[in-house]
């Protein structure tokens, strides 16, 4: 069970309270506008709080100092990256998520290292995925896999560049394609492809096994 802010009460934050709420999450939604709240419906089981998202006293009466996920989900992408920020850097939330409906700012929130969900027609349950999963890379499930999106760290190695087949190996992985960190090439990658730091993987890998590669994971 986790607690989760959700800002934003629209048609994908009411839809995302809501389910959240069915799997026993500790739920808060935000809105500026107390009239949205109508559509959580008698089911929900959460609370909610009238303000502005990014405001911290706002913030701080939605909980998020106890807060494990917040999900910023206005219709607004200036103001979901205002709240992710916030939620991150001043209140370090561990898991922030934020909606993006402008997909030509896909790669500044990659680099910003902001989790996102693009697009609005299954904006709410990829991002319920996403925070039952527990990890913010997170595509998709595939029975005891997990599909993660995210960009290379070889810090941990200390070294700037990697084979394919060795991260492979050594960390029990399939790395699925990769990206150029510059957004210059995509591949699907052979045993002998060099990835660098910073270059965007799309990786399949046992549940189990996230926790230890994280490392591999850049924030």
């Amino acid at each position: 069970m986790s607690n989760v802010i959700v800002v934003g009460c629209g048609r994908v934050g009411s839809r995302l309270a809501t389910m959240l709420s069915d799997n026993g999450d500790n739920v808060c939604v935000v809105d500026s506008n107390a009239d949205p709240f109508e559509k959580l419906g008698r089911g929900f089981n959460g609370s909610t709080v009238q303000g502005l998202g990014f405001d911290e006293e706002t913030l701080l009466k939605a909980g998020i100092e106890e807060c494990d996920v917040l999900a910023a989900v206005t219709n607004f992408d200036n103001t979901n990256l205002m709240i992710a920020e916030v939620a991150s850097r001043l209140f370090e939330v561990p898991h922030v998520i934020s909606r993006l409906d402008n997909s030509d700012h896909e790669r500044a929130y990659m680099q910003l290292g902001i989790d996102y969900v693009c697009g609005t027609s299954l904006a709410a349950e990829d991002m319920f995925s996403k925070i039952v999963v527990g990890h913010g890379s997170h595509v998709e499930t595939f029975g005891e896999f997990e599909v993660l999106r995210f960009s290379l760290d070889l810090h941990a190695m200390n070294k700037k560049t990697v084979r394919v087949s060795d991260l492979e190996r050594d960390h029990d992985v399939r790395i699925v394609a990769f990206e150029r960190g510059d957004g210059s090439a995509s591949s699907i990658p052979k045993s002998d492809s060099v990835l660098y730091h910073g270059d965007t993987l799309l990786v399949c890998i046992r549940h189990e096994l996230i926790d230890s590669f994280a490392r591999y994971i850049q924030d």
